[in-house]
């Protein structure tokens, strides 16, 4: 599975960005997707996933009542909706996938997902 991220830019603080995640290759309606995000100078971080099914999951911080991850597997494609922006938003966003049976929970951990994109940069300035 390839997988190519976009919509990233340049924003104010408050103002909202939609990236997308576009796969070719394999079957996209089989894996479950994620997207992490690294900030300069810090640690990848665990922002969302969406399973087959569209069971969701969030980062237990500020994210999770400002970002919405959803899917359209006809498309083959996914979506992180960003809302209420803030500089500490800042960073280079990936989508991720990994192949997965229905009885498997969506995992945080970027060492579980096989595949990954090239980065989308997001600078949100105050």
């Amino acid at each position: 599975v390839q997988l190519q991220a976009s919509g990233g830019g340049f924003v104010q603080a408050g103002d909202s960005l939609r990236l997308s995640c576009v796969a070719s290759g394999g079957t996209f309606s089989r894996n479950a997707m994620a997207w992490f995000r690294q900030a300069p100078g810090k640690e990848r971080e665990f922002v969302a996933a969406i399973n087959r099914n569209g069971e969701v999951r969030y980062a237990e911080n500020s994210v999770k009542a400002r970002f919405t991850i959803s899917r359209d597997n006809a498309k083959k494609t996914a979506y992180l909706q960003m809302n209420d922006l803030d500089p500490e938003d800042t960073a280079v966003y990936y989508c991720a996938a990994r192949p997965v049976i229905l009885t498997v929970a969506l995992s945080s951990a970027a060492q579980d997902y096989h595949y990954w994109g090239q980065g989308t940069q997001v600078t949100v300035s105050s």
